[in-house]
């Protein structure tokens, strides 16, 4: 190419004017925020302005470059014209475009500038050499080593480029590299940014699926369809673990044309992805299932389904309990990335939270439902089991105080401490909770689950556990609270109806004494006038004299009998009573044989009661002629006493055959015996005197028999004073 005389040096005020075009620039770049990210014009229109004023007689164009697909991205072209060579009206070529032979790949492939008059085989784009385009510069826009444009330099004079021209285009070059790649920085943060927001979009979403208390089914089926949303995917299912933790049973279904998989069972150590993501329960991206190892163990949805990339994740909850798998796949190969399984593993924790809140939600109820319906052992016991299940605990269980205040095993699942020392339980496998009315009370007993595996006692510590476990012991406490209250109520009622039924005896009592005073009553005075008007016959008729004895005598025994009986019914006045005399006196009082043995330990040392005394002693001959009875008059009767804090205890034990458990209620009611009559002095009233008289003293009285080893009988009365 002919040269021609370059053009005289730029002047000072034109190379003010180019500082000046620099420092806008500057400012343009400085300037692109959030809202112009995906638009970099301004800065780079300045450029090229710039560029055409520092390189006289020249247009300039810039066009921004994919480097990962390798094209020119036309449609960002940005242009100056130098006014006095216009383009031409009507051109053969209607677009500049880049050619893929041309100068400008070549620039980028070199990653240097390129002039056209160093390089011979190349000429310029035919659409401006047709307007007189004798020189092109080509400089590529490289940074942070990626090359993101290129800037053309067209010279319509036939000359090089000078050197401060270079120098100066250099500035522009590196301006125009900062402008694209700090607009794309800010479009890819921007992209970012929204891609964020609709994820935690999403997460919100999930989070008010949970709050909204839908069915479990639903509330995953919706994570589900979420989870498809995310990632793309064909087709997803959650599979949660039965009861059992042998299987994988299919709980929702999501994705196009597929109701439900061909197996809805699935063995947990079956050969298959979601089997193995539950057994080693960690997540698995797998981009192509056609390669090893999981072409073996791949296991199709649907036979008529063919996929070619997973996602797995495992729900594991805070106890570290697996719950079963999440499971997304496509028909597209490399389908998910490392940021749709995080996504995943976000929903699927919020899948085992709905999970956990829905499983505690229906122990509760259950355990609501029990506290209104079954004894407070078996709430205890169901309570044991629904800890263990809830806080995937080897065992759970509950002790209880006693009077003595020592813990005694009340309920317990699978095989825990037994020996009252849960105190000195190792803290690494267990957690253990007071029992506790209140903030302030005195500790009821005692909540504990116990962990056999050491990844359950990591996780043993976790927030949520300690709430679970809180909220079971409460409903524990409401079981004792509620048996205590019962048993108030039932002492109460049964007190209330006994004090019903001896007034309305009472009357009828008074009546019938009186009635046999005037019938037997004349009795024995009959005897005596018939004694006194035929004393002769009498004294000649042995017979005769006995005979009449005996009436007189039987009658007087029946009065005797029927007042001793009928006293019992009268109003009882409570009274400070020592336990130990009124045992004393009944012991004294009947009648037994020599080879019956009554042994007393520990009466003289407790606090006195409130009751009757003659009522008293009536109760502890009645237990002693029972027992004799029992044993056929030939055994052994101990009699202990036990003070507690609101209780004075008796225990009569006797070594005879025992009372079956099926009777043990029976034989408090009225003639159970069938020995009436068998006993001189007796109504054949039985054990219900000793009932009906404990419960009038305010106390009680049960029995303890296993029906062989003999029979024991417990009263409890209340102390007159409390300890101090």
């Amino acid at each position: 190419m002919e040269t021609k005389t370059p053009s005289p040096a730029i002047n000072e005020a034109k190379l003010l004017e180019v500082l000046a075009s620099l420092n806008q620039i500057s400012d343009a770049i400085n300037h692109i925020g959030p809202g112009d990210a995906n638009n970099s014009g301004v800065s780079l229109q300045l450029i090229v302005e710039s560029a055409i004023r520092v390189v006289p007689g020249s247009s300039a164009v810039i066009y921004t470059y994919d480097q990962t697909t390798g094209r020119f991205e036309v449609e960002s072209r940005v242009s100056a014209q130098d006014e006095e060579h216009p383009l031409p009206a009507n051109p053969v070529y209607t677009d500049d475009a880049p050619r893929s032979n041309g100068i400008g790949i070549r620039t980028i492939q070199r990653r240097r500038r390129t002039f056209s008059y160093e390089e011979r085989d190349i000429l310029p784009h035919p659409y401006y050499a047709a307007s007189g385009v004798n020189a092109v510069g080509c400089f590529p826009l490289i940074v942070a080593e990626q090359t993101v444009g290129i800037l053309y330099i067209y010279l319509y004079e036939k000359r090089e480029f000078t050197k401060l021209e270079q120098l100066m285009l250099n500035n522009f070059v590196n301006q125009a590299a900062m402008a694209i790649y700090h607009a794309r920085r800010l479009t890819d943060m921007h992209r970012d940014l929204t891609r964020k927001e609709d994820e935690l979009n999403r997460l919100h979403r999930a989070g008010l699926i949970i709050s909204s208390r839908l069915r479990l089914e639903e509330t995953l089926e919706s994570i589900l369809q979420l989870a498809l949303e995310v990632t793309n995917a064909r087709y997803g299912i959650f599979r949660l673990l039965d009861k059992s933790g042998e299987y994988l049973i299919t709980s929702a279904v999501g994705g196009s044309h597929m109701d439900k998989p061909l197996i809805e069972k699935m063995p947990l150590n079956g050969n298959s992805v979601m089997a193995h993501v539950a057994r080693t329960r960690q997540p698995v991206l797998i981009p192509d299932l056609r390669v090893e190892p999981w072409s073996q163990i791949y296991y199709p949805l649907d036979s008529g389904l063919k996929m070619l990339s997973e996602l797995a994740i495992p729900l594991v909850n805070s106890s570290g309990r697996l719950e079963g798998v999440l499971n997304l796949e496509s028909p597209n190969a490399g389908a998910f990335s490392e940021d749709n399984s995080h996504m995943l593993q976000s929903l699927a924790t919020y899948a085992v939270t709905a999970i956990q809140e829905v499983r505690l939600l229906d122990a509760l109820q259950e355990a609501a439902h029990l506290l209104v319906s079954q004894p407070s052992l078996k709430v205890l016991d169901q309570l044991c089991v629904m800890a263990a299940d809830l806080l995937n605990s080897s065992s759970s269980g509950i002790w209880l105080n006693n009077e003595q205040g020592q813990l005694q095993l009340a309920s317990s699942t699978g095989v825990i401490r037994n020996d009252m020392q849960v105190s000195e339980a190792d803290s690494s496998n267990a957690m253990m909770l007071p029992l506790r009315a209140g903030d302030d009370a005195r500790p009821l007993g005692m909540f504990g689950v116990f962990y056999s595996d050491t990844g359950a006692e990591r996780s043993a510590k976790s927030e949520w556990d300690h709430k679970v476990l809180a909220c079971l012991a409460n409903y524990a406490v409401l079981a004792v609270q509620n048996e205590s209250r019962q048993q108030a109520l039932r002492q109460s009622q049964e007190q209330h109806w006994t004090a019903e039924t001896f007034a309305a005896v009472g009357d009828i009592s008074a009546n019938l004494l009186h009635n046999m005073n005037n019938k037997v009553g004349s009795i024995p005075v009959r005897v005596q006038g018939i004694q006194d008007k035929y004393s002769k016959v009498l004294a000649n008729d042995a017979y005769l004299t006995k005979s009449l004895s005996e009436i007189e005598r039987s009658a007087m025994e029946a009065m005797q009998i029927v007042q001793e009986n009928l006293s019992h019914l009268r109003p009882i006045r409570l009274e400070k009573i020592r336990i130990a005399n009124c045992v004393r006196d009944a012991i004294e009082g009947v009648q037994v044989p020599p080879t019956f043995h009554v042994e007393v330990d520990g009466l003289d040392s407790l606090p006195m009661v409130l009751a009757g005394g003659q009522s008293l002693v009536f109760v502890f001959k009645n237990l002693i002629e029972n027992a004799s009875a029992a044993m056929n008059g030939s055994g052994n009767l101990k009699i202990r006493g036990q003070a507690f804090a609101e209780w004075v205890e008796i225990s009569v034990i006797d070594d005879g055959p025992g009372i079956s458990p099926e009777l043990h209620n029976q034989i408090f009611e009225l003639n159970f015996s069938a020995r009436a009559g068998s006993q001189p002095g007796k109504l054949g009233f039985g054990l219900w005197w000793v009932k009906t008289l404990m419960t009038r003293l305010g106390g009680s009285v049960v029995v303890e028999s296993d029906g062989q080893h003999g029979t024991t009988f417990v009263m409890r009365l209340p102390r007159v004073e409390n300890p101090a």
